[in-house]
């Protein structure tokens, strides 16, 4: 590394000062390598006899591939959604101070966090080997209602299923680190205003703590976007399930994952962008919210101030 001086002017009279500034060689040099490697991998690809784009855009709006890309866009925000309410749920139990709440959760996302999704993708799409009827019943009684599991447990319902509550052990972890975030003096003040505990989570506690949640769940649906391929083992009819049902008739594998890769990229930059947003608007004012005051506190400043002033 050589270096270099510039002159820059004194801050108080004006008069120059030199200043040692280091030249930066090998960083030019690496970042041309880099880009001369990164030219010829896109080249060989590009360029390749073997690889037919022509194909690649008679496919990019086929309909099958359209139809695939709202039905992966359907289970992501389903299981995303299923996920985040069973995790606030386990997040609660897990700091519970009943044992048997804590164990539960526990165990519930040790299980789900353990095991390889697509293990568990498998499992529930063959569910009725366990449980070829589904029943829902009144104890000790005979009168109920009964399903074909084989038709309730299609790959779509499999694949829900599957996502969603492997999603609710990590969303579980992620809401319990919100819930811990938020000032214990929230607490205390919701205690100083008589509130239950149910209360007190439900009103002041969970309301901060999705605050600080929001922004990550963002990171947890684009990954959930580019999951959804792993539903193809089940059949889910999803962008990844309809692109290998075409190629297995026509052989061309290379081209239909292109498409297919292409898709996945344009949802993730449009998750992207709309996590970015969601960053801006909740970001700040989660850090506001939970550091310098927030419900409780107002609340209980609002109910003890014209007892002050009678006092007074």
């Amino acid at each position: 590394m050589s270096v270099r001086t510039a002159p820059i002017a004194h801050p108080v009279d004006g008069r120059e000062i030199a200043v040692a500034r280091p030249k930066h060689v090998w960083r030019w040099v690496a970042g041309i390598v880099v880009l001369a490697v990164v030219a010829w991998l896109l080249w060989e690809i590009v360029a390749n006899p073997r690889l037919d784009w022509s194909i690649v855009g008679d496919y990019l709006f086929d309909k099958r591939i359209i139809d695939g890309i709202w039905v992966t866009i359907e289970i992501s925000i389903l299981a995303t959604v299923l996920g985040l309410v069973l995790g606030v749920v386990l997040a609660v139990m897990k700091l519970a101070h009943n044992p048997v709440l804590r164990w539960t959760a526990t165990g519930y996302i040790g299980f789900f966090r353990g095991t390889p999704l697509l293990v568990q993708l498998i499992f529930w799409y063959n569910l009725a080997f366990l449980f070829p009827i589904l029943i829902v019943k009144i104890p000790f009684t005979e009168t109920g209602v009964y399903w074909d599991t084989n038709a309730v447990m299609t790959g779509f319902t499999a694949a829900m299923l599957g996502l969603g509550l492997n999603l609710a052990a990590y969303f579980a972890e992620t809401v319990r680190a919100g819930i811990q975030a938020v000032d214990p003096g929230q607490s205390e003040a919701a205690y100083a205003l008589g509130m239950t505990p149910a209360k007190r989570m439900r009103v002041i506690v969970l309301p901060q703590a999705l605050r600080i949640i929001i922004p990550p769940t963002g990171n947890e649906f684009i990954s959930m976007l580019k999951t959804t391929s792993l539903v193809y083992v089940v059949a889910g009819h999803d962008l990844m399930t309809n692109a290998s049902q075409i190629y297995k008739q026509n052989n061309q594998i290379i081209e239909l994952l292109i498409v297919a890769s292409v898709w996945y990229m344009v949802m993730t930059a449009i998750a992207t962008l709309l996590q970015s947003r969601l960053e801006r608007r909740y970001g700040s004012d989660a850090v506001r919210m939970v550091r310098k005051g927030g419900v409780a506190d107002r609340l209980l400043r609002k109910q003890t101030a014209p007892t002050a002033g009678v006092l007074a």
